[in-house]
């Protein structure tokens, strides 16, 4: 062991019930008997120490390995504490720094709590009251980077990240929900059942200014008129028979946030009068109250109806329809967008695995097939049912033909159209055609099929490797 650190061994679990378990915490002193005396003192409690004999040494330590808690001297030969402090907090900022100072540098420590440090304690040093400050800062450390964690969750599930395609179509969604999303406009959500647009709502919300607010998502189909505007703008007592108590509404939980407005185009008209007001004014009366209530609220809806259509039947106000499509997102159906299957079933897979505790090594050829020439009438949300649907009844660790549920049935017919640029094209249609045409077509669809996997491709068209590079470069084909 060396005359300037040592790694101190800590038992795994603490000896008088502390929860600490898997704290790392550096000591910096010039004293080497004081800097292993704290570490062995914090070491039977629980936490991981690590011991520097010098600021030079604990420098090198700060950069060689991260810790969650760094107990400083403020006063060393070499470097001090103030630098200490400033080194750790650049290499994790979530880090917390206890300063440790005499009676005559109290002046100083003071100046290091202005700079970040979480507390500063006087010599000579009392065990119990390091072990408490220790304690106090490694819990919020944890609370940090449960934080943090959370907000990791938050941005692959319903960031950018989390809106899945490769497609020409989905790659200019995503860019024009990172234009959309930093502003506080009115966005209007348009779709197909299936397609994703509370995941895009999520989307814009999660990469927005509000994202620290609340997100609130209300089903304007779902709810007959008295009780979606109830749920819409709350309540006083009495306001209706069963009103018991006053009751906060959707718009004044999502103060500050987002409210999504899940098929908007099903609202009664009534309703939509009084959101009509609500949205120029930003104020709600809650039912049965004469009192408004002001409201700070980003309003995304969405709609698998053409409200166009709607309101030429007389169902949706003109002036609404215009107030929520400041700004307009078409969400492609999935058959518009097949080259993203194979993406897709990739996710899910993950997905339903890692939920359902099952061993999936992958799935075959001839599975992928059938998903990739399928028509997908539910969008996505119908590919992700049917992969946790295979996952689950599995029991080979690959997902195969046998695997697949009725609902695929019967398989697509050798005389299903061809799609070739963009145009559906019947094999009828390429009689007479040039040979070369018709194999760049059917190489170009066979590739969107696998989702540009060549190899796959190459197996499903009975030709090498090679030559399927050849026929690419050939047909200039991405």
């Amino acid at each position: 062991m060396s005359a300037t650190a040592a790694a101190i061994d800590t038992p795994t679990t603490p000896d008088d019930g502390g929860p600490q378990r898997l704290v790392r915490v550096l000591v910096v002193d010039n004293d080497i008997v004081h800097a292993r005396t704290m570490g062995e003192g914090l070491g039977r409690l629980g936490y991981q120490c690590v011991v520097a004999g010098s600021g030079n040494e604990g420098a090198r330590k700060l950069e060689a390995e991260p810790f969650d808690v760094v107990v400083t001297d403020l006063m060393m030969n070499d470097i001090g504490g103030l630098e200490i402090l400033a080194r750790a907090k650049r290499a994790a900022p979530e880090t917390e720094v206890i300063v440790v100072t005499g009676h005559g540098t109290v002046p100083s420590a003071v100046a290091a709590m202005q700079q970040g440090a979480f507390t500063y304690l006087q010599k000579p040093l009392d065990l119990g009251h390091l072990r408490t400050a220790v304690e106090r800062a490694s819990e919020g450390v944890r609370l940090k980077r449960q934080n943090l964690e959370l907000n990791q969750r938050l941005d692959e599930k319903f960031g950018f990240e989390g809106v899945i395609g490769s497609s020409p179509q989905m790659l200019a969604l995503v860019d024009r929900l990172k234009r959309i999303a930093p502003t506080d406009a009115t966005v209007l959500i348009q779709g197909e059942t299936g397609t994703g647009k509370e995941l895009v709502a999520q989307a814009i919300h999660q990469n927005s200014p509000r994202k620290s607010k609340p997100f609130v998502a209300l089903n304007c189909a779902a709810l007959s008129e008295n009780i979606l505007e109830s749920e819409l703008f709350g309540h006083v007592r009495g306001a209706f028979t069963d009103a018991s108590s006053d009751r906060v509404g959707k718009f004044e939980y999502a103060n500050g946030g987002t409210l999504f407005l899940d098929e908007v185009g099903d609202m009664p008209m009534a309703t939509q009068i009084k959101l009509l007001r609500v949205l120029e004014s930003a104020e709600i009366t809650r039912v049965g109250s004469n009192a408004p209530v002001r409201v700070n609220v980003r309003i995304l809806s969405a709609t698998n109806r053409n409200l166009e259509e709607a309101i030429a039947a007389g169902t949706f106000r003109s002036d609404l329809y215009h107030r929520l499509k400041v700004i307009t997102i078409a969400i492609p159906s999935l058959r518009e967008r097949a080259a993203d299957i194979p993406l897709l079933i990739e996710h899910f897979v993950r997905q339903f695995s890692r939920r359902h505790g099952k061993v999936i090594k992958g799935m075959s050829l001839p599975a992928r097939i059938k998903l990739g020439a399928f028509p997908w009438p539910g969008n996505v949300r119908q590919l992700r049912n049917v992969i946790e649907s295979m996952v689950v009844v599995d029991c080979d660790e690959t997902l195969d033909v046998d695997d697949l549920p009725l609902e695929l049935e019967p398989a697509v017919p050798a005389t299903s159209p061809i799609v070739a640029d963009s145009a559906p094209l019947s094999l009828a249609a390429l009689v007479g055609r040039p040979l070369e045409e018709v194999e760049r077509i059917f190489i170009g669809e066979t590739l969107k099929l696998t989702g540009g996997n060549r190899e796959q491709a190459a197996e499903l068209l009975g030709i090498g490797e090679r030559t399927l590079y050849r026929k690419i470069k050939e047909f200039q084909l991405s």
